[in-house]
């Protein structure tokens, strides 16, 4: 298993915005396979923020979230991962331009891949639980 980098700790929303725009929004994160990721200073509410009433309306800043923010980076650049076909829920089915890892054993990223499928837009990264996750694993693999 790779070492992750240490958890950040700030004190406050604006902060952990800062660091995401200096870190991931000033040109692409190259993942360990070869795909540019590019990240938009929008993406930072729906990656860091959570739904206090479960009602998918993102109201509430996530410490827990947001102190993983260098884990973004570590996962997308770690050849260790766990990959799947993300699923298109308009669609209902599995969307072989959206790819999810899994490192850390619960910690998530999703990327969607573009036309050229050398580059990709980061959708989210999350800690979820083991129901989401036996979910992504009963996903078709990633080749």
């Amino acid at each position: 298993m790779i070492a992750y980098p240490p958890l950040v700790s700030y004190t406050t929303e604006l902060e952990y915005k800062s660091h995401y725009e200096r870190v991931y929004c000033r040109g692409p994160i190259h993942t360990f396979d070869g795909i540019d990721v590019w990240f938009r200073k929008e993406q930072f509410e729906h990656c860091f923020y959570e739904s206090s009433k479960r009602d998918d309306i993102k109201d509430v800043f996530s410490w827990r979230r947001a102190e993983r923010i260098d884990w973004i980076k570590a996962a997308l650049q770690d050849p260790l991962s766990e990959l799947y076909f993300g699923w298109d829920n308009k669609r209902k089915r599995h969307n072989r331009k959206r790819r999810v890892l899994i490192v850390q054993g619960n910690y998530i990223v999703i990327i969607t891949l573009r036309r050229n499928m050398v580059e990709a837009n980061f959708v989210t990264a999350f800690i979820d639980l083991p129901h989401t996750l036996s979910q992504i694993r009963g996903s078709p693999r990633w080749v």
